[in-house]
């Protein structure tokens, strides 16, 4: 089974939020430009504001998980 090369719009949103939520700098972005930068900053400006309203590392996790992409397997 072959495995498929990742997206990078399915993983730069929630990387994003982890990096705002740790109260990291968002000139931390991997991406120079484009939909991964958008989702990506998206991500660490949503984290940035959970950080400020007080959000515990469990409700985090949460809506961390939340933002996984749903893998679909197709048979052949």
């Amino acid at each position: 089974m072959k495995s498929q090369k990742r997206n990078p719009n399915d993983r730069a949103f929630p990387r994003g939020y982890q990096t705002g939520v740790s109260g990291k700098s968002r000139s931390l972005c991997p991406f120079s430009s484009g939909d991964p930068r958008e989702s990506w900053m998206s991500g660490w400006r949503e984290g940035r504001e959970d950080l400020w309203n007080g959000f515990n590392s469990k409700a985090q996790a949460q809506k961390l998980s939340s933002f996984q992409p749903v893998s679909s397997h197709l048979s052949h």
